[in-house]
């Protein structure tokens, strides 16, 4: 099985793509070659007669991979609603093992790493019983948890990295999201995440100045 990293944020929309995409492109950098997966997506597009997600499309060009798109994204629904409701409208039920099951040719490639991008947080429901945290353990590669930086982020990025622990999983590291660069007390709030996550804050992303592409520093090696 190749090295990689589980993907994760404190909440959904936080930016694990943006995260994921940066991460491709600096392994990429440094002569790695890369897999990628998006085991479950929801807001889901029919092209060329299947239904295929924005995220796992962008994870598919940064990392240049010839692999199917049904291997790197097996579950895609069309609803933007949790995967276990969009489950159950599409009359199916999904369990964490078979899951990993379906990701496991991507996970037993040849590629240096395998970047797998989770669903939404930490613990989004799979089923009645299971959630993404599930699956996590099942794929069994060091999480890195990607923190919105807002008013709240402390208390989530907290809570996050204890259930990540309590998942028995390795945390590799946090990385900053600062999505409002006027943000009361900004660089005070990373500080004090920086001080109490007690893990290491791998990389920090900010706008550039033309406000399209985010701009990604890493700080901690992370190979």
């Amino acid at each position: 099985m190749a090295k990689g990293f589980f993907i994760t944020g404190t909440d959904t929309g936080v930016g694990k793509t943006t995260f994921s995409v940066a991460l491709i492109h600096h392994l990429k950098n440094q002569g790695k070659k890369v897999s990628v997966l998006k085991p479950v997506a929801s807001d889901c597009e029919k092209i060329e007669g299947e239904f295929k997600n924005e995220d796992a499309l962008q994870l598919i060009e940064a990392s240049e991979t010839t692999i199917t798109y049904q291997n790197i994204n097996p579950i895609a629904f069309e609803q933007a609603i949790a995967p276990h409701l969009a489950a159950q409208k599409n009359n199916t039920k999904l369990q964490s093992a078979d899951i990993y099951q379906r990701c496991k040719p991507v996970l037993e490639g040849s590629e240096d790493f395998c970047i797998v991008e989770g669903a939404g947080g930490w613990l989004v429901p799979l089923n009645e019983q299971e959630t993404m945290a599930d699956l996590a353990r099942f794929i069994n590669l060091p999480v890195i948890l990607v923190v919105s930086i807002k008013l709240g982020c402390i208390n989530h990025a907290l809570l996050t990295i204890a259930a990540i622990k309590q998942s028995n999983l390795h945390v590799a590291g946090w990385v900053a999201n600062v999505f409002d660069e006027e943000m009361d007390e900004l660089e005070e709030n990373i500080t004090t995440l920086k001080s109490l996550l007690t893990v290491p804050f791998i990389a920090r992303l900010d706008r550039s100045n033309s406000g399209k592409k985010p701009l990604c520093q890493f700080y901690s090696a992370i190979l």
